[in-house]
């Protein structure tokens, strides 16, 4: 039986490839991109405990819907006692497979910079703007017991057309719209600079109605403060979060892109084993100097957090 003092979120790495190139991603970090097998796929569903994991978000650093047995995994999260959500670009979400993650998936979230195309395409590169666009409303259409977020990005370029943005989105339907608080720079890994403050995001986040990204990984006040107590390191997005990448191995942090300090892999670790590992490790040198989530909450903004996840939760 779990001993776990908390839950945490679990950001689990289908893939670290990628069919995109955002100009916010970090991709030249990662060495050697991959895919999980079959094996540490089931060890790691194996893995999730619901007294361990409050959500497990399919994510990662690559596009999970690229992976060639994507609707197979799918498939096996079906009657999990874990919640799954996905994040994706968007790019390849034909009806039939929007159809098989109804109600396997919570939540769906798709990022979306901008419908401006020569500001899509410098943010989302590589992808194809009218295919997403159409993804999206097909998803709006198709998606009746799984919940569709459109994560928009947080950059000069999109804000300055973000009213147009959310404009479209909101007249075809598509309402349920997210924005982080804070431009990540991963730890001194991102290449862009010059980007927004947090107080611009926070404005155009009040403006527009969007719902904060920052949310979404905090569980609740009580499991704030178990991780809070749990853990040496005060650093919430840290002990909020158990990345598991496509190699199968739990990594000390989301930001360590390179995955230089692994904390054990899922065929002989539990999660609970290397949370416990984690707690008894110090900072980890340049990766969390250079990171700018640490200071992201104070503790009006931990009160803000908890009261704004209580009041969603409410509403949903």
């Amino acid at each position: 039986m779990s001993k776990a003092p908390y839950r945490v979120v679990v950001n689990w790495e289908w893939t670290s490839k990628c069919n995109a190139r955002c100009a916010m991603c970090p991709r030249h970090a990662i060495a050697n991109p991959t895919i999980s097998r079959e094996d540490s796929f089931e060890q790691t569903l194996a893995r999730l405990d619901p007294r361990d994991v409050f959500r497990c978000v399919i994510a990662g650093y690559g596009e999970p819907t690229t992976h060639p047995l994507f609707d197979r995994y799918l498939r096996r999260l079906r009657g999990h006692p874990v919640t799954f959500d996905m994040a994706t670009n968007g790019s390849r979400l034909p009806e039939a497979r929007l159809e098989a993650m109804d109600g396997v998936l919570r939540t769906l979230m798709v990022s979306f910079s901008s419908v401006d195309p020569q500001v899509y395409q410098s943010v989302h590169t590589n992808l194809d703007q009218d295919e997403v666009m159409a993804n999206i409303l097909a998803a709006a259409r198709v998606l009746r017991k799984t919940r569709l977020v459109i994560n928009l990005s947080p950059t000069h370029e999109c804000l300055d057309t973000l009213d147009d943005t959310v404009g479209w989105l909101r007249s075809n339907g598509v309402n349920d719209l997210h924005m982080s608080p804070t431009y990540y720079d991963r730890a001194g890994a991102q290449q862009t600079g010059g980007q927004p403050d947090t107080e611009r995001l926070r404005t155009e986040i009040r403006r527009h109605g969007l719902g904060s990204q920052e949310t979404a990984f905090i569980p609740g006040a009580a499991e704030i403060f178990r991780q809070w107590r749990s853990n040496r390191v005060k650093c919430v997005p840290r002990n909020t979060n158990m990345l598991i990448s496509a190699t199968g191995d739990y990594t000390y942090c989301f930001n360590d892109i390179s995955e230089s300090r692994s904390l054990g892999h899922v065929r002989d670790t539990s999660l609970r084993e290397a949370l416990e590992r984690r707690e008894q490790m110090e900072e980890e040198g340049r990766l969390c100097s250079q990171c700018n989530l640490r200071s992201r909450y104070g503790p009006k903004e931990l009160a803000r957090v908890a009261v704004s996840y209580v009041k969603a939760q409410m509403a949903a």
